[in-house]
């Protein structure tokens, strides 16, 4: 198997192979050893060690049954899973526009029945108005140098968005308080879309927090991230998402989520947060 193009892939597949040695080495036993007790060939034990084979998801659970490490292998078979979609390169999925990239989760978001979203940069894709999306897909575009199918793009988020809307799901967000205050689009539109903000804040299935400049911290500002259910992540950086879906992962931002969610504000401080900067754009 050669490198994978991606470096972060690449680094994953080795991370799993250096964790099976370790449990191996912890366990006590030869490579040898473990062949024989997996029955496969010892060289199958070598490669999957040096990340030269993908285990498949049976290779794990026999090589963790093999050192009596079974109560590692849930976690091991999401990270050889995620090692596959670990990192989609935004310039990837960009490369023909950005319709695209809207569309490319729209079947998660129909399978997925709780939405958990913490922002720290801007309002969610979830409650963005026509008008603030254009704005902010067109600096994207302008800024990754994309084709230009803005409108195309603002009218799949729109559609995906209708998500909000179905009967049995469940939203909640916790925003920074910075997210209202970032200039992102003129004046009139920020208006426009924090008023749909407060809309979307009387939707019986949706949550809405923000964490105030003023709150003492006890967790600090992190990059926005997405949990669908309890099964998988979504963290944003500027080159890539990673998609992560690690037990242990996904229990780590869980409990992040949880946190940052405490040091929000709702219901009538949250609608004054609101107001306060809708009065400040005149």
């Amino acid at each position: 198997m050669p490198p994978h193009p991606s470096s972060l892939v690449q680094k994953a597949r080795e991370d799993l192979a250096g964790r099976l040695r370790e449990i191996r080495k912890d366990a006590g036993i030869s490579g040898r050893e473990l062949a024989v007790r997996c029955g496969w060939s010892e060289s199958k034990s070598s490669r999957i060690e040096n990340a030269k084979t993908p285990p498949s998801d049976a290779d794990i659970r026999a090589w963790c049954r093999a050192c009596i490490a079974e109560d590692q292998a849930p976690d091991l078979i999401a990270a050889n899973r995620q090692s596959a979609e670990a990192h989609v390169e935004w310039r990837r999925l960009q490369r023909t526009g950005l319709r695209r990239l809207q569309e490319s989760t729209g079947d998660l978001y129909q399978q997925t029945k709780t939405f958990r979203v913490y922002v720290s940069d801007v309002i969610p894709g979830f409650l963005q108005t026509a008008g603030y999306a254009s704005a902010l897909l067109s600096s994207i575009a302008g800024f990754r140098g994309t084709p230009d199918d803005v409108s195309e793009a603002v009218a799949a988020r729109m559609r995906r968005n209708k998500v909000l809307s179905k009967g049995g799901l469940r939203f909640s967000f916790v925003l920074e308080e910075s997210v209202l205050r970032y200039r992102l689009c003129s004046a009139e539109t920020m208006a426009a879309q924090l008023g749909h903000l407060l809309g979307a804040m009387d939707l019986q299935n949706v949550a809405v927090g923000i964490v105030p400049f003023a709150e003492q911290r006890t967790v600090w500002p992190m990059p926005t991230f997405t949990i669908f259910d309890d099964r998988r992540v979504h963290a944003d950086t500027l080159d890539a998402a990673s998609t992560l879906m690690q037990p242990s992962q996904v229990e780590l931002y869980a409990r992040a989520f949880e946190r940052l969610s405490q040091q929000a504000v709702r219901g009538a401080a949250a609608r004054a947060l609101i107001a306060d900067v809708l009065a400040s754009l005149g």
